[in-house]
């Protein structure tokens, strides 16, 4: 199998917060590999923006430092590595003030796609974008990227998507959620679509129910105060899953069209069922195994805010009317593993008898560790004795199936870049749908904070707090196993 690398057009880039955490970890290390792919044309420029004084040589050896930190060692070369530097330059700038904003005016060429991205807090975002225009750095065919988090409730999310709007027009934002650029995350949607073996099974006549988890084995420790303003609600559940959700649930779009695709994503949340009380279960992971719980790592020993979370809800429309998706994401779990389980229902008949030992066919699409998909079916246990039934899956991993190649597989914010610079926004969150999700996330947590629930306590390493279990037991349904 060989990969197909299409380049892109010439770009002029801009990271604004070109020093910051996200762009070394990401964005840089990202465009290096696209880079090495071919992706990117020789003529390309990325400009790193920030308040630090550096000069170009200082700024390059940053990202140089970046890519011998986060780039696998046979993915380095230093030909490329030195190639790719020269594509790079660094400004120092003032995003509340004057400075630097002429040099970078006078850096980004004519004629050229241009892309902003904003790797910095929400609370610049309207001030950068003023100034682009102000500047007339900005042009109709500019771009902006913005990071999450993207609001704090929908009053907060209104008043960002009306800042923006005043620079920028709908189609030159692209808010960007890295979990819709897992390749996995797309082949759900290609595995829904592309074949007709699943399409007429994808509904409530033949799913028992949907699980989506995320789990993280890691603590807040070293961010906690950031932390302790957001919960697992509004970190997770309100972006991430919300979109692993709306991709399970979609009507096929009539094309695989950037409005088509998030107009269908937009029903599914407008069609979410109000969350009741019983069926959320928030949860704060205690001091354990030598390490701090979670109120020491949030400094706050009477902070209410959820490491945990654990929801049941449902999507009134004919295609899910009773099938119930169950959420779930948490620190210091068990093991790191995300992933989407489609279980359906039993066989209208039972011609086998209950000794045979008959299990559920589920559909797991693993997003992280380890990429891939697996269908558990049902066969005949071999050897003699009578008809025993065992489950089987019929596998499928990235890793194993693309061999080599696997590795030059763009990971998500790869992918979302460069699909930026082709101006794509198929896989980029739209305003209404960043608004729609904040008005059903609201009511929940302003019910909570009404009622002055608090999480429960849970151990680190578990798989969350008990009554979490509770909540799929009583509908006679058990979560999957958080496997290490």
């Amino acid at each position: 199998m060989v990969s197909r690398v299409i380049p892109v057009d010439a770009f002029d880039l801009v990271i604004f917060g070109g020093t910051g955490d996200l762009a070394k970890r990401k964005i840089l290390p990202g465009l290096y590999r696209r880079f090495l792919q071919g992706q990117m044309t020789e003529d390309s420029r990325i400009i790193g923006a920030a308040r630090a004084d550096l000069d170009d040589a200082g700024f390059r050896q940053m990202v140089a430092e970046a890519i011998e930190e986060f780039v696998p060692e046979n993915r380095r070369d230093a030909a490329v590595i030195a190639a790719f530097l020269e594509k790079i330059s660094y400004i120092s700038i003032d995003a509340l003030g004057v400075t630097g904003w002429d040099r970078l005016k006078a850096a980004v060429r004519p004629d050229m796609v241009r892309a902003f991205y904003f790797s910095v807090a929400p609370s610049l975002f309207g001030d950068i974008a003023e100034r682009l225009h102000t500047h007339g750095i900005a042009h109709a065919e500019s771009r902006i990227v913005v990071e999450k988090p993207f609001g704090r409730d929908l009053a907060s999310a209104k008043a960002l998507n009306a800042v923006l709007a005043k620079h920028f027009n709908e189609a030159q934002i692209y808010r960007i959620d890295h979990y819709l650029g897992k390749e996995t995350v797309q082949n759900l949607m290609a595995v829904r679509f592309a074949n007709i073996l699943f399409e007429p099974l994808w509904k409530a006549e033949y799913v028992d129910h949907v699980q989506i988890t995320v789990a993280e084995t890691v603590s807040v420790e070293g961010r906690g105060a950031y932390y302790d303003k957001s919960g697992a609600m509004r970190d997770m559940v309100q972006n991430h899953m919300m979109q692993l959700l709306c991709l399970i649930a979609m009507e096929p779009p009539y094309h695989f069209d950037p409005d088509a695709v998030r107009d269908e994503k937009l029903k599914v949340i407008r069609a979410l069922s109000p969350v009741q009380p019983d069926d959320i279960v928030r949860g704060q992971y205690r001091a354990g195994n030598g390490e701090g719980g979670y109120l020491e790592h949030c400094e706050d020993a009477n902070s209410k805010t959820e490491s945990y979370i654990a929801l049941k809800t449902t999507v009134s429309n004919w295609r899910w009317q009773g099938t119930p998706f169950y959420l779930r994401t948490g620190k210091r779990l068990r093991a790191r593993a995300s992933e989407i389980a489609i279980t359906f229902k039993q066989p209208p008949h039972a011609i086998f008898d209950n000794e045979s030992g008959w299990h559920e066919n589920v559909l797991v699409i693993r997003l992280q560790p380890d990429e891939g998909m697996n269908l558990m079916v049902m066969i005949k246990e071999p050897g003699p004795g009578g008809m025993r039934m065992m489950q089987v899956p019929l596998d499928m991993s990235f890793a194993e199936a693309l061999g080599d190649e696997a590795e030059d597989v763009p990971d998500a914010y790869e992918r979302l870049i460069m699909d930026v610079i082709r101006g794509n926004q198929t896989l980029f969150m739209r305003g209404d749908e960043v608004e729609s999700a904040w008005a059903w996330t609201d009511p929940i947590i302003q019910g909570w904070e009404a009622r002055g629930d608090k999480p429960q306590a849970y151990d680190a390493g578990s798989s969350g707090p008990e009554d979490a279990l509770m909540l799929m037991h009583r509908d006679g349904r058990r979560w999957r196993e958080i496997k290490k």
